[in-house]
């Protein structure tokens, strides 16, 4: 069992602060953003589910443009193009799978 506030944040973009906690078959992202922070244009081969916490994050997810509010859920499947500006400060949750080896 962990607690959140023990686990050290990292950096996955400039804005974009990020708690990891890893499975076996899965990754779960915890993330803080702040407001204007943009993550470029990128895919991967991980299944992603993106739950907004707190805020609005302006997303392109396979060429469609999302305004992702509070309660907000949107999966995206494997190696489909997305990005993401934060319209305000923003917490997101992401769950990955499988998991994020190059986040470990």
């Amino acid at each position: 069992m962990q607690h959140l506030n023990d686990i050290p944040g990292r950096e996955l973009a400039p804005g974009f602060i990020t708690k990891l906690v890893h499975g076996n078959q899965s990754t779960l992202s915890v993330v803080e953003i702040k407001k204007g922070s943009v993550l470029p244009e990128h895919h991967h081969v991980h299944e992603q589910i993106t739950f907004i916490l707190k805020g609005q994050l302006d997303m392109m997810i396979g060429g469609k443009s999302y305004s992702m509010t509070e309660g907000t859920i949107h999966v995206i499947p494997s190696n489909v193009p997305h990005s993401a500006v934060a319209a305000t400060d923003c917490t997101v949750v992401d769950a990955f799978s499988p998991a994020r080896e190059d986040y470990k």
